[in-house]
């Protein structure tokens, strides 16, 4: 790439030695000059070519001195980098130049080897400039992107440096969540495109920042539904603490939300939640064209069907035992040995609970009922009518009992 040098000076014969001295720069492509007589002349060769990669001027010129050039030039928004060219003597007006931004200084009478000398220092200079500005442009742009998927200290790193956190496929362990709102279809098809947006771009906003505030990576969102990740890309020795958390986050944020909703006349349905974790492909499958990160694997498809449990179940969220084995102080109450659909081995699932809902005398009565159920007790049926008794709104707890009442036993549960 030819290097733009522009020579301000009023001196008659500058550009004959210039262009003598640097012959072979010139000749082999490495600099091109042009020439102006004074500060007014450079900013109009300036304007006209706006490719001027460094400029050299006197200071001592007539119409417009090179003091006044340089303190033009630092106005502009694209700031070009400069050599000034006084006698020894005339240190002062070397000290501001320097103070209006001149990158260096030569003195008069020129010494041709020591301009070459500069010029080529200032050159150097002036490439690293650009090459630091476009890998900042370069970074701006990737974490505008990469802020779309990941939390925002993840997104950084990735931006910054982009061999830090592998993206290619591999296998790693992970959990992983399933977020649907219940019937949302159905309240698509009824609400005007003016409320719908704003609803669900609201709603969706407050999901992600749910999941970024636990370090969560947003795989996909389809609709009002969302796929996150935790261990990936990123080590996370606590994804599935985090993935348990951020399930529960996601659950109250969401309630609140259906219920600010309601106010305003709009009903809608529970969000639904799954969990799980385990073994997954994942990586930026986006056939070189985009940028696609997600996972693969029957994990993914387990919490996929988790969260479709949570349906006839009656709960809102649901956690694997495989996962929540792997969480500290995990608080939750049994759900059953759930057969999920396209599955022949059942699964014991949990339905996450806070710390002040898991000491609850409600649970206390619905764990004394499963235990029961688990046991094969007859006073099972009786245990759950009593616990339905006095807390009506426990949908889990009344779908046991329907299952008793029809004649099941035991807690594994086919899910159709």
């Amino acid at each position: 790439m030819t290097a733009q040098i522009l020579v301000v000076d009023d001196e008659p014969d500058l550009e004959a030695l210039v262009l003598q001295k640097f012959r072979r720069q010139i000749r082999d492509g490495a600099v091109s000059f042009q020439f102006a007589h004074d500060g007014v002349d450079a900013l109009a060769a300036l304007k006209a070519n706006g490719a001027i990669d460094l400029v050299v001027t006197d200071i001592n010129m007539p119409r417009m001195d090179g003091l006044s050039l340089l303190q033009k030039l630092q106005e502009n928004e694209e700031r070009v980098s400069t050599i000034v060219v006084s006698a020894y003597g005339d240190m002062a007006n070397i000290r501001t130049a320097m103070n209006r931004g001149a990158f260096d200084f030569v003195t008069k009478p020129i010494d041709f080897v020591d301009l070459e000398t500069t010029i080529a220092k200032t050159l150097r200079h002036i490439e690293f400039l650009r090459d630091a500005r476009q890998r900042q442009a370069a970074a701006e742009r990737a974490y505008a992107s990469l802020s779309r998927y990941f939390s925002p200290n993840l997104a950084q790193r990735l931006a910054d440096d982009a061999d830090a956190i592998e993206l290619v496929g591999q296998r790693r362990e992970i959990a992983t969540l399933f977020s649907d709102i219940t019937s949302f279809t159905a309240l698509v098809e009824a609400l005007e495109p003016s409320v719908l947006g704003p609803l669900l771009n609201d709603y969706l906003t407050g999901m992600t920042d749910i999941v970024f505030s636990h370090d969560g990576t947003v795989s996909k969102i389809v609709g009002d539904a969302l796929h996150v990740l935790f261990g990936a890309p990123g080590e996370q020795p606590d994804h599935a603490t985090r993935a348990v958390a951020c399930a529960l986050g996601l659950d109250e944020w969401a309630q609140q939300f259906r219920e600010r909703h309601r106010q305003k006349g709009i009903t809608l349905g529970a969000t639904r939640i799954g969990v799980h974790g385990g073994p997954a492909i994942v990586g930026n499958f986006g056939g070189g064209r985009f940028f696609d990160y997600t996972a693969y694997g029957d994990t993914i498809n387990v919490a996929a069907r988790l969260e479709a449990a949570n349906k006839p179940l009656g709960t809102r969220v649901l956690v694997s035992a495989t996962l929540a084995a792997k969480v500290e102080n995990f608080r939750g109450r049994p759900v059953g040995d759930l057969v999920l659909r396209g599955k022949t081995e059942a699964l014991r699932a949990f339905e996450p609970l806070r710390i002040e809902d898991h000491e609850s005398q409600a649970t206390k009565t619905y764990l004394d009922a499963f235990a029961k159920l688990e046991t094969g007790d007859p006073g099972a049926i009786a245990a759950f009518a009593s616990h339905v008794g006095t807390q009506p709104q426990d949908q889990l707890a009344s779908f046991h009992l329907k299952r008793l009442l029809n004649g099941a036993t035991g807690t594994r549960i086919a899910m159709e």
